[in-house]
């Protein structure tokens, strides 16, 4: 008689990249670098650069609108990427702003819904972190449409 024993599931992979960022004009450029050289070298897929830009606006909003340097994290799980920045204020975006942007800004959220991503706030005491989740499975976030 033979049986067949079927293995537990794979648990999920999770991948992980963390980098301290000062508070300069150069980070955004820095944060760029390493998430399209961490991603490419973790999951290389079509959606990079959707992943870097996403990095680059929430990484540019926290030396913009903070004096103090932040925290960039990349967590990668099963295709999805979880893109966080911590910064040192307290102060939360506005994420629905309807308007095309200003001078304080306001474009960057909206660039980031249209490729697609979830916006989630955290705020902590002392701070906060903006995390931005990419499905990087899928194409392009959603069309203008809908």
């Amino acid at each position: 008689m033979s049986t067949t024993t079927s293995l537990p599931a794979a648990p999920p992979t999770t991948a992980r990249c963390a980098v301290a960022l000062p508070h300069s004009r150069r980070a955004p450029s820095l944060a760029r670098q390493v998430s399209e050289s961490w991603l490419k070298a973790t999951d290389p897929v079509d959606r990079v650069p959707d992943a870097v830009l996403v990095v680059s606006e929430l990484v540019t909003n926290a030396v913009r609108h903070t004096c103090g340097p932040c925290m960039l994290t990349l967590t990668m799980r099963d295709g999805r990427l979880d893109i966080a920045v911590a910064d040192h204020s307290e102060e939360l975006p506005e994420l629905h702003r309807r308007s095309a942007g200003d001078e304080r800004g306001g474009f960057g959220m909206g660039v980031i819904r249209g490729l697609g991503g979830q916006i989630r706030l955290v705020p902590a005491i002392g701070g906060k972190t903006v995390h931005v989740l990419l499905d990087l499975r899928s194409a392009r976030g959603p069309s203008p449409e809908r």
